[in-house]
């Protein structure tokens, strides 16, 4: 069984359903988004024990979206980040991907 680079890659879905990959791409313009101030975030500084997909479930109801956090933050795409790491999280998942597509 052989794996595709994009095997474990997020899907991405649109407000007409339509998915597409996130791909290293996104996330530059996730980050860069977030720099200049273009996409709305909440500052979290995480605590021992906290991961991205727990964050991405109270921020947004599930967990699959913590590939947003992690590209938003520009820590890469680690679960687990050390305490005392500070993060931008988006406030809506909905304007990231309007932004990104």
């Amino acid at each position: 069984m052989s794996f595709s680079r994009y095997s474990f890659t997020p899907n991405i879905k649109n407000d007409l359903g339509k998915s597409f990959k996130s791909t290293s791409k996104t996330n530059v313009r996730i980050r860069n988004a977030i720099f200049k101030g273009l996409i709305d975030f909440n500052v979290h500084t995480i605590q021992e024990g906290e991961r991205l997909d727990s964050l991405s479930y109270l921020y947004y109801g599930s967990s699959e979206y913590w590939w947003i956090i992690a590209a938003a933050s520009g820590i890469g795409w680690s679960l687990q980040v050390p305490p005392g790491t500070i993060l931008q999280i988006p406030g809506s998942v909905n304007e990231v991907i309007r932004y990104v597509r």
